[in-house]
């Protein structure tokens, strides 16, 4: 098997795992990927007596090759020690017949913590010496804060965020707006999340960019479009298929099956990453809200982002550009970087592209797709709640509503439902669900569910609502180019 990472549109293309991380997205505007990846096999037997931190050196060791064993447990040491609030990391819990993963136990209570604690220190084995890097990110809304808190204050890197004006949750928002940190930037932009990332890739190949910022600045992504923070997350799925048979809900072998909620497609496919790699997974559920181009596909094979776009009650899903989907057209595709080129410059030129008979059929064997419109959020919500006794975020429960139609389709087979953020970080739509505050005050609400439902606030959504506001810019689309370039000389030139 190859060790090295190759770009989904030209396969001649070769990088070490740390290459790939450092640049983040490829020069031909392809993503990275590791071929072969079917030859790893993770022996699922060895697993029940590790840690959560004993499986992530295992997949880092395999998934990285060129970072060396002190250099990965240094980096899961430094991710994972302190900040997350479960000693499990990401547990596991049964909800009447099915099981939710908790993805929400990290510093900003979202599962882009998972990876995005990891990255940044993953980043320090990377950087030559007298090197620096801005990370840029677009984000729908989870990523962006949990992006900041990882590369807050770390040496030799900034970070840049945008985020679509008006297009997340007063929570989201004022979770980014308060962020510390001398290398920390944060705006936003008239535009939505697709807007932002077209044009944060964009920025990565601008060449007039990148002489004007200088040699020793690298420009980098903290989106799952990097593998350094994509990797990270397939060690929660081989870590919830022990803890399921460690807790006696799975037999050793027997296969499982994956709800995932979708924008990017990062977290599902990082599944499919685990089952590549040996773990025994049937199908995965992959659920969109009403920006539905995913589910769409999977009708006929097109993927057409040539719609109207949505605003929902699950923000962090509005998106119609997955940009991780292009990872699975090359796996898919056997590997066939120009037949995925193709597709992508159709995408670009027209909208839209349709893949082939086979590569459709190939992806159905392992994934099923729906979608939620905002009633059906609503009702999964409040549904969950009345019946189980437990709380969902929007997102969480745009999964359930997909999850329960897989299910008249095979309700043998053990189904774990991805729970991606905490649903104080969406009370609004929570408590539209629920009805359990009168107030309209996104803070009293969350007094108000919490006293309610004693479920409780995360220390890091209690507190910030008492934060300074350190971030308020707003910017046109086409302003971001200047800002980055801005930003890179106030954050690096005192390092000059």
């Amino acid at each position: 098997m190859k060790n090295l990472y190759t770009s989904t549109r030209n396969n001649t293309i070769e990088l070490s795992a740390k290459a790939a991380i450092k640049k983040g997205f490829a020069d031909d505007k392809g993503l990275f990927v590791l071929p072969n990846i079917e030859d790893i096999n993770i022996d699922i037997k060895n697993l029940t007596e590790l840690s959560y931190q004993d499986i992530a050196a295992l997949v880092l060791k395999n998934l990285l090759p060129d970072f060396n064993a002190k250099e990965i447990s240094s980096s899961i040491s430094n991710a994972y020690s302190n900040s997350f609030d479960d000693d499990k990391i990401t547990p596991v819990v049964s909800v009447g017949n099915f099981h939710v993963l908790e993805l929400f136990h990290g510093p900003t209570a979202a599962f882009k913590d998972v990876g995005l604690q990891l990255l940044p220190q993953l980043m320090t084995h990377v950087l030559d010496a007298g090197n620096q890097v801005m990370i840029l990110t677009a984000t729908s809304g989870d990523t962006g804060k949990a992006a900041l808190e990882g590369f807050k204050d770390q040496p030799n890197m900034g970070i840049t965020v945008f985020y679509p004006h008006g297009g997340v949750s007063k929570v989201q928002q004022l979770q980014m707006a308060t962020t510390g940190g001398k290398n920390t930037k944060v705006v936003a932009i008239e535009g939505n999340f697709d807007d932002a990332q077209t044009n944060v890739k964009q920025l990565f190949n601008d060449k007039k960019l990148k002489q004007a910022i200088g040699e020793n600045v690298s420009l980098s992504s903290a989106n799952s479009i990097n593998i350094g923070r994509l990797i990270p997350q397939v060690v929660y799925y081989f870590d919830s298929y022990k803890q399921l048979v460690n807790q006696g809900a799975v037999k050793l072998g027997d296969p499982v099956n994956f709800t995932v909620p979708t924008g990017n497609f990062g977290d599902v496919l990082a599944g499919y990453y685990a089952k590549m790699m040996g773990l025994p997974v049937d199908k995965f559920v992959v659920a969109a809200n009403e920006n539905k181009v995913l589910a769409d596909f999977f009708t006929n094979g097109t993927y057409d982002r040539n719609r109207p776009f949505f605003k929902t009650v699950a923000p962090s899903m509005d998106i119609q550009i997955s940009s991780n989907f292009e990872r699975l057209l090359y796996y898919k595709s056997g590997q066939d970087s120009k037949y995925v080129a193709n597709l992508m410059s159709q995408l670009e030129t027209e909208g839209k592209y349709q893949v082939s008979q086979a590569v459709l059929d190939s992806i159905k064997e392992d994934f099923y797709f729906g979608y939620s419109i905002n009633d059906d959020i609503e009702a999964s919500i409040q549904d969950t709640y009345s019946e189980h006794n437990y709380l969902m975020d929007p997102h969480t429960a745009a999964g359930y509503k997909v999850m329960r139609d897989y299910q008249q389709i095979d309700s043998e087979t053990p189904m774990v439902l991805l729970s991606t953020a905490s649903p104080y970080k969406f009370v609004g739509a929570v408590n539209d669900a629920i009805h359990v505050s009168n107030s309209d005050d996104p803070q009293q609400m969350m007094a108000d569910i919490n006293q309610k439902t004693k479920v409780a606030i995360p220390e890091n959504l209690k507190s910030v609502w008492s934060l300074p506001i350190k971030h308020k810019d707003v910017i046109e689309k086409a302003d971001m180019e200047n800002y980055v370039l801005a930003k890179v000389k106030e954050v690096f030139d005192d390092k000059d």
